[in-house]
């Protein structure tokens, strides 16, 4: 119970130091590596950049553009978070063959032989299912309680047990779901700041200006492209992720019930 509450814990404080990181990062990146005088005419920020320079073509993107980087960091920094947790969480062999594996001793009423599998398996499904299986032995040697009481009392530990090993599968998955609505709105405002500053200097240009209109709007659309980019990339593995929860949410509740049935079966 006290290494459940621990790793919570830890992975709580790892995005409390993880964001603010990000974002220092990516202004870092903005204004001493985009902001770089070599990639502009002149060698002055303030001028447009070299032709061909992507680097300084993004910095004119505006401020925006290092809090759109920041969130781009973000996502990708608890998608490598959330594989390693998910992955850990399946065990070191296949859910389905690890299930598979529980079922075949069930029949045969080896229940030891199910735990040996869970301690060889480990990750959240195998915790369950071992929480299922001790308590199943307890039952089974309890004389004060009748057959129903006592699958109650299983079912229990099951669902005890899965809402602890749950919650750690989710945590941070909120970050994502964040991302993936505010980093595209957040690059449309980029956009418009942008449009306006390059209407707004066409304006008291006295004279159209085809080239430095086009760079204005170029610039500005860099705010849309990584707001877009930040937005697909946390959607898809939000989906992936809770797609990959679910299925471990399955194979939990198939070996519940299959732990349940076998009490039902093996103790009339």
């Amino acid at each position: 119970m006290k290494s459940k509450f621990s790793l919570s814990g830890l992975f709580s404080g790892f995005a409390m130091i993880a964001i603010p990181m990000v974002f220092v990062v990516a202004f870092f990146v903005y204004f001493y590596i985009m902001g770089n005088p070599q990639n502009f005419q002149g060698g002055n920020p303030a001028n447009h950049p070299l032709p061909g320079n992507y680097l300084g073509i993004v910095y004119k993107g505006g401020i925006i553009v290092p809090v759109l980087m920041g969130l781009l960091l973000m996502v990708l920094t608890f998608v490598v978070e959330r594989f390693i947790i998910i992955t850990k969480a399946k065990g070191k062999g296949r859910v389905a063959d690890f299930i598979v594996d529980v079922h075949k001793f069930l029949s045969k009423n080896e229940i030891q032989k199910a735990k040996d599998s869970c301690d060889v398996q480990k990750g959240s499904v195998a915790n369950v299912v071992k929480a299922g299986l001790i308590k199943y032995e307890e039952m089974a040697g309890k004389q004060d309680m009748n057959k129903d009481q006592k699958m109650v009392a299983i079912k229990q530990e099951f669902e005890e047990a899965t809402s602890l090993e749950l919650p750690m599968l989710e945590k941070n998955l909120v970050i994502l779901a964040t991302n993936a609505s505010i980093a595209t709105l957040i690059g449309l405002l980029g956009t418009v700041l942008g449009m306006i500053k390059a209407f707004a200097a066409l304006a008291t240009a006295g004279a159209p200006d085809a080239i430095a209109l086009a760079n204005g709007i170029s610039e500005a659309l860099i705010n849309t492209a990584l707001g877009i980019a930040t937005s697909a990339i946390a959607i898809i593995t939000y989906n992936y992720f809770t797609t990959q929860i679910d299925k471990l949410t399955y194979s939990i509740d198939e070996a519940g019930v299959a732990i349940v049935q076998n009490f039902a079966a093996m103790h009339k």
